[in-house]
């Protein structure tokens, strides 16, 4: 019986099975386990989890310690307070203004208490250099009115007291300059177009697929609001470590990745969800990558898209990143643009949604070479149909077909081959579903 289970459990082990066992051990037990050879053999390799260089919602994941010389934030005091957060601007905004009523509070104190004021204010005659200004309270309280301009009558200031006129001027011109300030350092902080770019939606993607007969690494961007971006341009970066031939070793080295600067696609027209795609070319960084070196690297894609906001004219930038994790191979963005009476509608549902299709596992230089040799399935080996797991669900119907195929192939050609919605056409994939009515 012993013998029994003991070849049963070696059987489970060699086609990739737990034994039944461990599954009646603790979680923590059953992850810590030890690996055999077999049992490695049979297994995935699984990647350590990289730290981002920018986070998903554009942040950009980077601290800045042992800065000795902080007297450069000083220099730029308004940018400075601008930055703060806002509970720490709003303490400021408030002891500011606390502490000016107090220091003139003092000195129209002082004042009275030089003049005689505080004693002899009762006394017939006698002509104080503010009336009804009695204690430091009294004091306080006329420093504000003087500041605020309210004025309420009570407490004024006479003509008998030059050194009163000349304060006056002084905290009249002083407080002028606080109010400018600090109203000002608010009024930029509410009106930051910072939040703006928390309706403008990333792809949690970006893919790899044949678009024209060549190799693209596509991500789809969109806007959720209806008042649009002005002047709208979108670029990328390659950010991943370095060693030159001379042995020099550059972290973080950032490469610049086109996305069609020379061509103008980088202008963007963002009234609906766009994919931008990157032709990997000879100037690509990825021109020598296939499927295999793409999964085993690590690098980091930063897009970076701009404009101004059409209701406030204040240019605003929104971030994000894709990981080498985040990069799929084989697989294309579902339609989301569908015509609908009298306008087009976007399913923001489908937004993130990918589809699996058969693409050349070699790498673009291969696949241009091949193409220039002759067809491109006799040739190339394509990556398998069947679909990874991933975090979302692909459209397996439409990886059950080889769009690749020889009839396929000049069925496209003569329907206009496969076109998306890049930099602002949208129009028909080869099998996805779409609305009827809308052009191709």
């Amino acid at each position: 019986m012993a013998g029994d289970s003991r070849v049963l459990m070696d059987h489970n082990m060699e086609i990739g099975v737990t034994p039944a066992q461990v599954k009646k051990l603790p979680k923590h037990l059953r992850e810590a386990q030890i690996s055999t050879e077999r049992t490695h053999l049979i297994s995935d390799p699984v990647k350590k989890p990289r730290q981002r260089y920018v986070q998903k919602d554009g942040k950009c994941n980077v601290h800045h310690g042992n800065v000795q010389e902080t007297y450069r934030y000083l220099s730029d005091l308004f940018t400075t307070l601008v930055d703060l957060r806002w509970r720490l601007s709003l303490f400021i905004f408030t002891l500011v203004y606390i502490v000016n009523w107090l220091f003139f509070g003092f000195l129209w104190w002082l004042i009275a208490l030089i003049r005689g004021d505080l004693v002899h204010a009762d006394e017939e005659g006698w002509t104080p250099c503010v009336e009804n200004l009695n204690s430091f309270v009294s004091a306080f309280l006329f420093s504000i009115e003087t500041e605020t301009t309210i004025g309420y009558g009570y407490r004024v200031i006479t003509e008998k007291c030059p050194e009163g006129i000349i304060l006056l001027l002084v905290q009249a011109i002083l407080g002028s300059i606080v109010n400018a300030m600090m109203v000002g350092c608010m009024f930029v902080k509410i009106s930051q177009p910072k939040n703006r770019a928390e309706t403008l939606m990333f792809s949690h993607n970006a893919v790899i697929s044949v678009r024209d007969n060549k190799m693209c690494l596509m991500f789809r961007v969109g806007d959720l609001r209806n008042s649009h971006i002005v002047e709208a341009s979108i670029r990328a970066k390659l950010i991943r470590s370095q060693q030159t031939k001379e042995g020099e070793f550059i972290p973080l080295n950032q490469t610049d990745i086109n996305i069609g600067f020379d061509t103008g696609d980088d202008r963007l027209f963002l009234v609906s969800p766009l994919i931008i795609s990157h032709e990997i070319n000879h100037k690509s960084p990825f021109w020598e990558m296939t499927m295999a070196q793409i999964e085993k690297e690590e690098f980091e894609i930063v897009v970076i898209l701009e404009g101004m906001v059409e209701a406030t004219g204040m240019t605003c930038q929104a971030r994000s990143s894709y990981l080498d994790t985040e990069v799929l191979w084989g697989y294309r963005f579902t339609p989301v643009l569908s015509l609908e009476k009298g306008f087009y509608e976007v399913d923001y549902n489908n937004f993130h949604d990918v589809y699996e299709t058969n693409t050349p596992t070699c790498s673009a230089k291969e696949l241009a070479a091949k193409l220039r040799e002759g067809p491109l399935l006799p040739q190339l080996s394509l990556r398998s149909p069947e679909p990874k797991m991933h975090t979302f669900d692909p459209l397996n119907r439409m990886s059950e077909r080889d769009p690749l195929s020889p009839d396929e192939d000049k069925e496209e050609r003569d329907s206009g081959g496969d076109r998306g919605e890049t930099n602002g056409s949208a129009a028909a994939l080869e099998d996805p579903p779409l609305a009827d009515g809308l052009p191709g």
